[in-house]
């Protein structure tokens, strides 16, 4: 099977005592690790040496459902081994399946690799590159689960695939599309469910108070995942999973991050949530905040306009530094939150006191962020 994760230990032993006391930190244990369901049917081993079983290939050319990237001259009838993938498929259980349509580890790694390097494809719109890889993605979930891998292999890919929802987050944000929002729902219940899996192969292979390379990163995700009044993504209170995770986690600088920033959030503390973000975000932990940019960023003008003196404008020179924006859209922003700009002694100022504020009708429209150049993976 596969080799160990790469472990880090930490000197607490307080962090020991708890490590084997806490359990799994969410509700599946490590017998659950896919789909939250225990089997009693062996672990198939997958012989399959392909990205997608031929039979299935031939199956889905007979009926013209191939994806665009697996269409050989973009004929929808006609693919080859090097381009097709197998589909997801909701009902396929261990019972069903042959081991000659499963994949194993070393195939499952290298389709995923393939995948991925069509994700920044400019050959079709991003929500068709999205859809598929997103499928495929779920498939190759279907085919670890089916065999049980929990090894580093699986952990790695998982990581992975977590990446991907998340970028995948800010990737739909930009389409131009107006039906994107089933697509988002989507993608963050499959990233949800990604990570929820991520964890409790963390957990499964975990001895005493061990962690793992990159462990606190995606544990900062999970805390980001928490913004917004009513976020619970996966069924469990923050504060109970927080008590379940390794202090040396809860040490690290991207935990520390990730709950200053849900606490600032939480508080209304606009400056400090926006210049956090500037000054300490990653590209990852970025695509999750970013929805919640405009909304901190309303808040800041909501404050601003109804505490400020009337007679003494705001620059906004001044305001584009705390709310992180280009003037220009800044002024954008004031005029779709129906407040007026005045000009003196040559600057534009943000009159106080304004009676005519309210919230952006149509949403905002994801202004740019200053340094955004940074947010690169």
């Amino acid at each position: 099977m596969d080799r160990r994760p790469r472990r880090y230990h930490s000197s607490s032993s307080s962090s020991s005592s708890s490590s084997s006391s806490r359990g799994s930190r969410s509700p599946s244990s490590a017998g659950k690790l896919q789909h939250g369901a225990v089997s009693d049917v062996p672990p198939i081993v997958g012989t399959c040496t392909l990205m997608c079983p031929e039979a299935e290939r031939a199956q889905r050319e007979r009926l013209g459902d191939l994806a665009p990237f697996e269409r050989v001259n973009a004929n929808p009838a006609l693919s080859s081994p090097s381009i097709a993938v197998k589909k997801f498929c909701r009902t396929m259980t261990s019972k069903q399946v042959e081991p000659s349509d499963v994949r194993p580890p070393p195939v499952l790694e290298e389709t995923l690799d393939y995948l991925l390097k069509l994700f920044d494809s400019r050959d079709y719109p991003f929500e068709v590159v999205h859809e598929f890889l997103f499928d495929r993605t779920r498939s190759i979930r279907q085919d670890l689960s089916m065999q049980c891998i929990v090894g580093e292999k699986a952990i790695h890919m998982y990581q992975k695939m977590v990446k991907f929802h998340i970028i995948s987050l800010h990737k739909l944000r930009g389409c131009s599309s107006q039906n994107t929002s089933p697509m988002h729902h989507l993608n963050m219940e499959q990233l949800a469910k990604t990570l929820t899996s991520l964890f409790n192969l963390y957990d499964a292979n975990r001895h005493s108070n061990s962690t793992y390379e990159n462990e606190a990163e995606f544990c900062s995700f999970y805390v980001l995942l928490h913004l917004g009044s009513h976020s619970q993504p996966m069924g469990d209170s923050l504060s109970w999973w927080l008590s379940h995770v390794p202090s040396s986690l809860i040490k690290s600088k991207e935990m520390q991050f990730s709950r200053k920033i849900l606490r600032y959030f939480r508080m209304g503390n606009y400056k400090r949530f926006l210049s956090t973000v500037s000054a300490e975000a990653s590209y990852l932990q970025y695509c999750i905040i970013e929805p919640y940019i405009d909304e901190v960023r309303i808040l800041a003008v909501s404050c601003i306009n109804s505490c400020g003196y009337k007679l003494h404008p705001y620059p906004l020179s001044h305001l584009s530094k705390i709310l992180i924006m280009e003037e220009s859209d800044l002024e954008s922003f004031l005029k779709s939150c129906g407040l007026q700009i005045c000009t003196g002694e040559g600057h534009n100022m943000l009159l106080s006191k304004q009676t005519t504020f309210c919230h952006p009708k149509d949403g905002s429209q994801n202004y740019r962020f200053w340094g955004m150049e940074q947010f690169k993976s």
